[in-house]
């Protein structure tokens, strides 16, 4: 009763706050066409695998598996759910899916109405999802359920004495694919032992993007005019806490050159950008060949390229670590370069494992990181063994999706039948 109760609470806030924020209009609006495109959509006597993603990072765990599953059962449909506007508005034309629609709110009604309109053959819910309701009610079908990439910690509520009935939901998964051996024996402590360490799917995706990886002209015309011995940093998904810390550094050390991916891609945050930027800059929707070889900065006024532009740099800066958590750090490791964060990584296993292992470096300051970037200018052989390391770690880790096929082997042929 507590947990649906804070839903509609949540429900009713995200309405008033949609009167003056564009991201909840589109979220609630997104919310009430959900039934409607099934309704359209959906194709009679067709089986489909549910797959649900939070936002874009828990799609990018999801779609190998995604993927995999249309190649080996081409009959079985696709159902790709998002609950975050920043996923459905960049996947929403996925063409992996044969319907991609936001998920209603996870109140009794929605479950029971969405569940019994799809009847998913199965359902796979990426990471952290952990939807009461619509559990339940798949539990109650009988619909095999999967929790995939998951990763548990002992201060989650499920493990917490006041919240017992809370983690009953856990119950309702047919089985756990989780990433490290403290998640299993979490697990364990709540009676679940249906439960397999994969890893992380996401290895397996950054492999993927690699060999797939697109050049990018303009990126390759700005690195190809610098000088051959020039320090290249790529920053990625920065906040205005990260680029507090790059941009003063690279105003003052002409040696780097910087190809800057901004989180927040607005035409505000963009002008606050180029008004710090002490050096020549140009964006990349605006370069052309004479204008890169000017530049100091490239900077990236798009989305979907920084997954290949990676690539150029010699390092790399991740962001998220001032605030809302670090972004997509196998993006850039698996280029095999030294990376640098801030201090929020704590929940990101592959992280503290690359810092272990001396190929991810945390800073929590301007000095921290002019210290860091001291060092690397004078120890090229230590960027080199960092990046080599990394490189390594996501080559040794990765295989999470066969592991899950190989345990799923039979599931939608029985579906099937």
């Amino acid at each position: 009763m507590m947990y649906t109760l804070a839903i509609y609470l949540y429900l009713i806030g995200a309405h008033l706050v949609a009167i003056f924020n564009k991201k909840a209009r589109l979220l609630i609006g997104g919310h009430h066409h959900t039934f409607p495109i099934l309704e359209r959509q959906l194709q009679p006597g067709r089986q489909y695998a549910w797959f649900h993603a939070a936002s874009l990072g828990e799609f990018e765990q999801g779609r190998m598996l995604m993927e995999r599953l249309r190649e080996e059962h081409p009959e079985i449909g696709i159902l790709l759910t998002f609950f975050s506007p920043s996923g459905y508005e960049v996947r929403k034309n996925y063409e992996g899916a044969d319907i991609v629609c936001y998920l209603p709110f996870d109140v009794p009604f929605n479950a029971r109405k969405f569940v019994q309109m799809v009847h998913p053959c199965m359902a796979f819910f990426i990471k952290y999802e952990f939807w009461k309701n619509y559990l339940t009610e798949l539990h109650r079908e009988g619909i095999p359920t999967y929790s995939v990439a998951s990763i548990f910690r002992p201060d989650q509520i499920f493990f917490r004495s006041y919240a017992k009935g809370y983690a009953q939901v856990l119950q309702c998964f047919t089985h756990f694919f989780v990433q490290n051996e403290v998640s299993r024996q979490l697990l364990s402590q709540v009676g679940l032992t249906n439960v397999t360490i994969v890893g992380d799917t996401r290895l397996d995706r950054v492999l993927q993007i690699r060999r797939q990886a697109q050049p990018v002209p303009l990126a390759e015309s700005f690195v190809q005019a610098l000088p051959q011995d020039a320090s290249v940093l790529v920053a990625g998904s920065t906040w205005p806490a990260d680029e507090e810390i790059l941009i003063p550094y690279f105003n003052q050390h002409p040696e780097q050159y910087l190809i800057l991916a901004p989180h927040v891609v607005g035409e505000s945050h963009l002008k606050e950008i180029e008004s710090k930027l002490e050096r020549p800059s140009v964006r990349l929707s605006q370069a052309t060949p004479e204008s890169v070889a000017q530049a100091h900065c490239l900077l990236i006024d798009g989305y979907g390229l920084l997954s290949s532009i990676y690539r150029y740099g010699k390092q790399a800066y991740v962001g998220g670590g001032f605030g809302v958590g670090i972004h997509n750090v196998p993006e850039a490791a698996v280029y095999g370069v030294p990376v640098t964060v801030g201090p929020n990584n704590k929940k990101f296993r592959e992280v503290q494992e690359l810092i272990q292992r001396g190929a991810v470096f945390e800073i929590r300051s301007s000095e921290d990181y002019e210290e860091l970037q001291q060092r690397f200018a004078e120890e090229p052989e230590f960027v080199e063994r960092a990046g080599h390391i990394a490189a390594a770690y996501i080559a040794e880790e990765a295989g999470a999706v066969e592991k899950i096929v190989a345990c799923l082997s039979g599931s939608a042929g029985q579906a099937k039948a």
